[in-house]
């Protein structure tokens, strides 16, 4: 066999036990993704003229963290399982099972920012814009965490063309595939979080960061969709668009219509 490709490096997934009990790398990834986010926030609410301060930085982060977990798993069984759930109910819970959803993550964070809005009394567009450069953080890490897993591989391809191309323990065809995690935690990760961080740091029209997170991240996350293996029982209707795809779209659209909008609105308020 070639060896052009690069060697998968096998990280056990569990760090370490305690009886019954293991502390996982994916887990890890999670939590640092939301420590991340913490201090950028942190950060943030020192400055003068912080809509937020530290202590409703980490309230409003722990109702984001409620919401990325609850809806990402609720958001995986609708989304990519539901004939599981439908045969079992109870696979709704089977979390240890693995499976979350962005898209479903993405309105459990959305419902956190309705709820923290009616908390504070702040605009939806504020608390958006406020804590959109924080996502990325946590995809970077999770994306991290899926390849450290050695799921949600990428497409087969071969070492040809794609030098960097590996095979995953857990692949039970042990193709030559697309690292698409790594795509994906540099892509809607670290490139997206630059994108928001410069755009943020100098005042902006109401919405236009929270507009350009939805239009980067469906962006980067429908081009990355053509490396991704689809899940096995959607790959017919992957040969048109994936899941993944469809899902982005509303995603660019709105996201675009939003960002033109807040700036028209905004020119019209300042005339």
């Amino acid at each position: 066999m070639s060896q052009g490709f690069l060697v998968f490096p096998h990280i056990d997934p569990v760090i370490f036990a305690i009886g019954p009990i293991g502390v996982r790398w994916y887990g890890l990834m999670y939590l640092a993704g939301f420590a991340g986010a913490w201090y950028l926030g942190s950060h943030r609410a020192k400055k003068p003229g912080s809509p937020f301060t530290e202590e409703q930085v980490s309230d409003f982060l722990f109702y984001a963290f409620l919401g990325v977990v609850l809806g990402g798993r609720v958001g995986y069984v609708l989304f990519y399982h539901f004939d599981f759930f439908l045969d079992d109910p109870l696979y709704l819970f089977k979390i240890h099972e693995g499976g979350m959803s962005f898209h479903g993550g993405l309105i459990g964070v959305l419902l956190s920012f309705a709820y923290f809005a009616k908390k504070t009394g702040k605009s939806f567009a504020v608390i958006s814009d406020f804590f959109a450069p924080m996502a990325p953080i946590g995809l970077f890490t999770g994306r991290i965490g899926n390849f450290i897993n050695g799921e949600l591989w990428g497409k087969a391809t071969d070492v040809e063309s794609v030098p960097w191309a590996m095979i995953f323990p857990s692949d039970p065809e042990g193709l030559y595939r697309h690292p698409s995690q790594l795509y994906e935690s540099f892509l809607e990760g670290f490139v997206l979080f630059l994108i928001l961080y410069i755009y943020s740091k100098k005042p902006r029209p109401a919405g236009t960061v929270s507009s350009l997170f939805l239009l980067g991240y469906g962006s980067f996350r429908f081009i990355v969709e053509y490396y991704r293996e689809p899940d096995e029982h959607l790959q017919d209707m992957a040969e048109i668009i994936s899941m993944g795809q469809l899902l982005s779209l509303p995603m660019i659209i709105l996201g675009i219509v939003l960002f033109v909008w807040c700036n028209k609105k905004a020119k019209s308020s300042a005339s």
